[in-house]
């Protein structure tokens, strides 16, 4: 199976300035995605903080810093924008990044933000359900002259996004692992998917449930996308410097340790399923890390 690589850059305590240099000397290793994340706070909800650039301007940003990667989001909230919102912001990306824009969609989880803005935060079915429904109303949108939604939270008459995509059929990914409703929902909508932060052997038994509710639904596995976000700390000792309070809960989807260590590891979400591994890095970014891992780990699966 042949596996590529990307970067997944927060958007906490950084300038555009700074990602910007960051995003090019990431296309220039040789990277193939490069995404960003939504939320307003830092995602740290203990010692984070509230200095984070938001996603949208820094998605755009992104596809007009860049010429080649795929311009990807893990992943914009239901709860922060209306489909319709959120389709006409992704056709417009993708005029910018001339038709290389990947839109990841996910339920929400950083209550701390929606509490702090008052935007609602209702119970995990009910986010879930939103999903559902808003990944519908954007394919429509996107794909369909004409849009036409009837929902329980979201509705659509006659509706319109124009301009289209560049792309014929811009990618939607559904982000998260819950194997009940989430990996249901991907196997009925999404082109990808991503989960961050677990060790192969919990991945592939997710990635598995994945496969039976695409059989349950009579969807081609084949055709959704399998990617991992992972953090990457050469030396496992300063992985907190990057995730502070959550180093211990993000543990085991780290890569760290030797060239060998960091090989065998992507090795084996690759024989998982894995088709794209995601390095999720925060400032302060390690350039040099990413560089040693596109010259020493790259070669392994060339």
């Amino acid at each position: 199976m042949t596996l590529s690589f990307g970067v997944h850059a927060g958007l906490q305590l950084t300038s555009i300035a700074e990602l910007q240099q960051l995003w090019r000397r990431i296309e220039d290793d040789g990277f193939d995605w490069i995404s960003i994340w939504d939320h307003f706070y830092a995602a740290d909800p203990i010692g984070g903080g509230s200095e984070c650039l938001e996603a949208v301007a820094t998605h755009a940003a992104l596809a007009a810093a860049t010429s080649r990667v795929r311009c990807g989001s893990l992943v914009y909230s239901v709860g922060y924008r209306h489909p319709a919102v959120l389709a006409n912001t992704m056709a417009t990306l993708d005029q910018i990044s001339n038709g290389r824009v990947t839109f990841g969609y996910g339920a929400g989880w950083l209550n701390t933000e929606y509490e702090a803005y008052g935007i609602p935060y209702p119970s995990v079915p009910e986010r879930l359900a939103q999903l559902d429904e808003g990944v519908q109303c954007v394919r429509a949108l996107l794909t369909e002259e004409v849009a036409n939604f009837d929902g329980r939270y979201f509705s659509l008459t006659d509706a319109r996004c124009d301009p289209k995509p560049v792309q014929a059929r811009l990618p939607i990914w559904i982000g998260g692992g819950g194997e009940k409703v989430t990996l249901r929902t991907a196997a009925r909508y999404a082109d990808g998917w991503n989960v961050p932060f677990l060790g192969p052997e919990v991945w592939a038994h997710k990635n598995g449930v994945l496969d039976q509710h695409c059989e349950r639904e009579g969807r081609d596995p084949a055709e959704i996308t399998r990617s991992v976000n992972v953090g990457l700390s050469w030396d496992p000792e300063r992985i907190g410097e990057q995730f502070g309070s959550l180093a211990q809960w993000i543990a085991p989807g780290v890569l760290s340790g030797s060239t060998q260590a960091v090989v065998d590891r992507v090795g084996a979400y690759r024989d998982a399923g894995a088709e794209l591994v995601i390095l999720a890095l925060r400032a302060p970014f390690d350039g040099d890390a990413i560089d040693r891992f596109a010259e020493e780990i790259f070669p392994a699966f060339a």
